[in-house]
């Protein structure tokens, strides 16, 4: 069994995490009903004793003693961190795991980069390094960041930048929160586009979530007050709910599903590094378009387990995407699908012959489908369906990152802030939008393949 990290970094990716966690530990606690510690809670959990401070060696048989999750939580304001050592997962973490400070970052990309990353750096590498060596065959980072805030943007892309010079062979999982339309920050732009040039070139994957989707309204219908989704309280869903919780139970539930095979046994198992072989044709095109089916943002009882058939479609539907694109109006270069629950590989192949027909694939990779069935099932449903696309339809999000970025540049607004920061110059801002650029012309160069003819390569000719 592989194990897997899971750095969460400033207030949106210490948010997300906290679901992951909180779901992580429901999930192992319908399945492992003995309370034995086994392959697939060591995936993401440490069984420790306490009474040695948590630092001796895992104790890999029997009861569970005290369950430690693998991760790191790194945020600049002491606020969210503080929330989750008074909540129900104190006991999951301990000070060991925390790196926080307490003026936060200004939603300034360079503060969190420049200032804070080379201030906390050794503590960080320190960190991260203790957490790896309880590992006994590590396969991944999980980051966890919003690209439009100081910390997440700036620290978490630092972060990313860290792992790769420290653990160059562990892949690189970036789950990265968009801002939406109506984002209150003025700067995101800048922090976006100046994280964006970082993903481009040290993430293996990145999964986009836009915070849009917080307020499309189209999660409301989906939790019901009878839902088994939890506040932080560990009760039912109550008033005092954040707005953005339903969102983050949703992008902790993709994580479950992108990691269940790594956790569980299935008759198809699709191990993390296979998503990254066989989903990123080219290094920087690894942006992937995640969709999930069932769309609840946990188990809902009272809701009918939708047909497996109607489910494949859901997950081609625009409704079931975790960013606003259209990619069966775009080209595919390749698709993941991961199913959860009792379904069989043939059920698998006769959904993709029917669907293959309406989407566009690449000429080169016509078959371009990776497949994976992990037999538990999510809580309370028969059976979940996660894709994954790798396809040009993220271009125009780019695009209007781009815009956005120009209008404030062009006028130098807000720059001063940026470039009195030790070690932050104007020439950070040019790589990064040219970064962007050359980018969004990687996928255009595609796109301009899509309606062409498919020619199969000539052969040798083997007899005269």
């Amino acid at each position: 069994m592989t194990q897997s990290v899971v750095v969460q970094v400033g207030q949106c990716g210490n948010q997300v995490g906290c679901r992951f966690w909180d779901l992580a530990l429901r999930e192992h606690a319908a399945v492992n009903k003995k309370g034995i510690y086994d392959e697939a809670l060591s995936s993401f959990f440490r069984n420790v004793d306490t009474r040695s401070g948590g630092d001796g060696p895992d104790i890999y048989k029997g009861k569970i003693c005290s369950l430690k999750a693998r991760a790191l939580l790194i945020d600049m304001e002491e606020g969210v961190v503080n929330e989750i050592l008074q909540g129900p997962l104190r006991d999951v973490f301990d000070s060991k795991q925390l790196i926080t400070d307490v003026s936060g970052s200004g939603n300034n990309w360079a503060v969190g980069h420049k200032l804070y990353g080379y201030q906390y750096r050794e503590n960080i590498v320190e960190k991260l390094r203790k957490t790896a060596e309880h590992c006994d065959c590590l396969q991944c980072f999980f980051i966890i960041h919003s690209m439009g805030g100081g910390t997440g943007s700036g620290l978490g892309t630092f972060v990313l930048n860290l792992l790769e010079d420290e653990f160059p062979e562990v892949y690189r999982f970036v789950t990265a929160v968009y801002p939406s339309g109506e984002d209150d920050v003025i700067t995101s732009p800048y922090n976006s586009v100046l994280a964006m040039k970082d993903l481009n070139e040290h993430a293996d994957c990145v999964l986009p979530i836009e915070n849009e989707m917080t307020n499309s309204g189209k999660l409301g219908s989906t939790v019901k007050q009878s839902s088994l989704v939890t506040s932080s309280a560990g009760s039912a869903k109550t008033a005092q709910e954040k707005p953005f919780d339903a969102m983050n139970n949703i992008v902790a539930n993709l994580l479950l599903n992108l990691t269940s095979s790594a956790r569980f046994e299935g008759s198809l198992n699709m191990d993390l590094n296979e998503i990254s072989m066989n989903l990123v044709p080219f290094p920087r095109l690894h942006y992937l378009v995640s969709s999930l089916t069932p769309l609840y943002t946990l188990a809902d009882v009272n809701v009918p387990s939708r047909r497996l058939d109607q489910m494949f479609s859901d997950a081609f539907s625009r409704d079931h995407q975790l960013i606003q694109a259209d990619p069966k109006h775009s080209l595919y270069l390749a698709c993941a699908l991961l199913l959860r629950g009792n379904v069989q590989v043939s059920d698998l192949r006769r959904n993709i012959e029917r669907l293959k027909p309406s989407l566009h694939f690449v000429s080169w990779n016509q078959e371009g489908w990776k497949t994976g069935l992990c037999s538990v099932p999510p809580v309370g449903h028969s059976h979940s369906l996660l894709a994954l696309a790798n396809n040009t339809c993220v271009k125009p999000t780019f695009i209007e990152l781009k815009e956005k970025f120009m209008k404030l540049y062009k006028k130098k607004a807000h720059l001063h802030h940026y470039l009195h920061i030790e070690g932050m110059e104007q020439s950070c801002f040019s790589e990064a939008i040219s970064s962007l650029s050359d980018l969004i012309e990687e996928y255009n160069e595609l796109d301009a393949t899509k309606d062409g003819p498919r020619t199969d390569p000539s052969r040798l000719k083997i007899a005269v």
